[in-house]
């Protein structure tokens, strides 16, 4: 969990955090900007933090130890992911895990928002409701759009944006809406 989201909910100044927890005010400032990650701060800072943040040292920590994938990858193993559960098992399945808020909170927004449009466009081939819970997230879009791999490439060797403009008009609109590109979930390997 980012700690800058944690103070912010807690209402906590990182000054206040610094005072709290005994903690140099410079250290905070560092780890709060990024600067040093706390993944790399020794286990007392850790854990004098977390404990003034009331948070297990794991929620701490977690950010800065999990490895980001690639999005393309990502894409692929939610793809494959769907392909070997049925389509209402995996949208039981992340909607328990609340997997989505999770890579909101990391704020891997191209991430949380591929997987929240996954969940959507099959709740609506199945006709299912919509989870109300990310509501707030529907809201979002990413700032470019995020176009497959396989359609860059063919638009960088032709010279042309027409791959580009063909792979948007065949896009799923569940994915389209946060300027993710995706046409077909389901031809995977």
């Amino acid at each position: 969990m980012n700690i800058n989201t944690i103070l912010e909910q807690k209402n906590m100044s990182k000054y206040k955090l610094a005072k709290k927890s005994g903690i140099p005010h410079t250290t905070v400032l560092d780890i709060c900007s990024g600067k040093t990650s706390i993944g790399k701060c020794n286990s007392e800072t850790v854990y004098k933090i977390a404990k003034t943040l009331d948070i297990p040292m794991e929620a701490l920590v977690e950010s800065s130890v999990i490895n980001r994938l690639s999005f393309e990858t990502f894409k692929n193993n939610v793809c494959h992911l769907v392909k070997s559960m049925t389509d209402l098992k995996f949208i039981l399945f992340i909607l328990e895990t609340d997997e989505i808020r999770k890579l909101y909170n990391r704020q891997w927004y191209p991430e949380c928002l591929y997987l929240l449009a996954m969940v959507d466009y099959l709740s609506r081939i199945n006709d299912l409701s919509l989870c109300n819970e990310y509501n707030d997230l529907r809201k979002i879009k990413l700032k470019k759009i995020i176009y497959p791999l396989g359609i860059l490439t063919r638009s960088y060797f032709s010279k042309s944006d027409i791959p580009k403009n063909e792979s948007l008009k065949e896009a799923i609109p569940e994915f389209l809406q946060f300027n993710i590109v995706e046409s077909d979930i389901r031809n995977v390997c």
